[in-house]
Formats: C-alpha cells, structure tokens, sequence
C-alpha cells in the first residue's frame, strides 16, 4: 500500500516511439513536501518522463500515480492537481500581470471569489502591487521568474512540476527563485525539478540521474557524493553519467 505521504509513485515506466525506448523501467518515489531533482543530460529521457507525469504523454508500460491519480487513466485530474512552469515561463507577453494570474488560475479551476482572494494575497506576499496592471514583456526577468512560479502554483497544488526554471537568469536571480521553492516545500507542496546547474542540485533533498533513459542514480546529494567519493554534484554527475550514449 502507498504512503499518503508518497505523492508521486511509478514502477517500471516505459515510453517507446517505434522501436526507440525513451525511458527505460524506471521506478522511484517523491513524499510530500520534497524538494527532488531529476538531473541528466540533454536526450537522456527527463522530458518524456515529465510529460507522463504530467499526464501528457501514455506510458508504453509500467504504472504509475501521481496525486493519488493513475498515469494511465487519469490524466485530467492529474493536470488538475499539478502546476508546470517551463524555462520559457509560459507567460503572455501582451498580457497585465494581473491578466496573467487570472488566466492561469481560470485554467486550473479556481472559483472567481477565490481567485480574487489569491492574487491580492501573491501581490501583497512578493510586493507586486505597482506592476498589477503592467503588461508581462515590460517587467525585468526576474520579476517574470517569480510571476511564472506564482502562477503554477497559485491554486495550491500538491505538486510543482519544474522545468529548467532558472535558465539564463543571473545568480542573484536564481537564490531567490530559490527562496520561493523552500517556502512552498515548507508548506507542504512537493516541488520536482529539472535543472543543468549542478550547484542548484545541492538544493534538493534527493536527486535522480537519468542516463539513456534509466535512472542510474538516486540519493540525496551527501549520499550520492559519499558513494562517489566526489566533492560537488557536478562531480558525481560526470562520473554516473560519462558512458551516456544519448546527447542532444
């Protein structure tokens, strides 16, 4: 019997597109609240999996749920009880801040009363009020980073899918993008991520390292860099993944 605390759970998950195997048997768990990295090389098979997790892509076989919903049957509710934030942010350039939010919580199935409620309160917690009525392409990127993250996840799902999130954003930019991720694991919300900077890796509490399609790794950072006997998590993901056959 799963944990209520697992939110997400797969066994053996395979994706095929004729006779190439995207993602190969892979099995793990994420619990409630935690912070997991799913690192690995560009091809290497992250986004298929993400996708069938995200109920946009049918496993070939294995099994699998995610929010108590199964992969295979259940992929509207999955979307329901999710968020996704892309690199690209997904954001409407031609859009106000405030249009932004509304559209995204209207997708997600927020009621109108509670969508007012939820965007004056995101407003007020990350001091947006002067750019309410600011179109999205006229704000700098780090205030888009933020809008984007509070969009996926302003109607309090139980978990945040992320995507290379902090591509092409500066450091500075990064750690606070950071500081939202630690306040949202803090109350409870699972966040799984995908980054290509290895120092962000150190952040999660556990990591997979896909390669070929497989998980060849999976630990919290301490524990994947004692077995390696490395130093950093750009280490450990040289040595795991330096036979990889599949690059873009």
């Amino acid at each position: 019997m799963m944990d209520k605390d697992t939110v997400i759970s797969v066994k053996d998950l395979t994706k095929k597109f004729g006779n190439f195997t995207a993602v190969n048997n892979i099995t793990l768990q994420v619990r409630r609240g935690e912070i997991f990295g799913f690192l690995g090389a560009n091809g290497a098979g992250k986004t298929t999996a993400m996708r069938m997790l995200c109920g946009l892509s049918y496993p070939t076989s294995g099994s699998g749920t995610v929010a108590g919903y199964d992969i295979s049957r259940d992929a509207e509710e999955i979307k329901r009880h999710i968020g996704y934030m892309s690199q690209k942010f997904s954001l409407y350039e031609n859009l106000t801040v405030w249009e932004n939010l509304n559209l995204f919580a209207t997708i997600y199935g927020m009621p109108s009363i509670k969508i007012r409620e939820e965007i004056d309160k995101a407003f007020e917690t990350l001091g947006m009020k002067d750019l309410r009525n600011v179109l999205v392409k006229e704000i700098p990127l780090g205030w888009k980073q933020k809008l984007a993250f509070t969009a996926a996840t302003l109607h309090v799902p139980d978990i945040v899918f992320l995507d290379e999130p902090t591509g092409g954003v500066d450091p500075a930019t990064r750690r606070k993008f950071w500081e939202m991720i630690y306040r949202a694991s803090s109350d409870g919300m699972t966040i799984f991520i995908t980054t290509h900077y290895l120092d962000e890796a150190e952040y999660c509490h556990r990591i997979s390292i896909m390669v070929d399609g497989t998980i060849k790794a999976l630990d919290s950072p301490e524990g994947l860099k004692q077995k390696y006997h490395a130093d950093t998590m750009d280490e450990v993901f040289r040595i795991v993944a330096k036979d990889a056959q599949r690059f873009d």
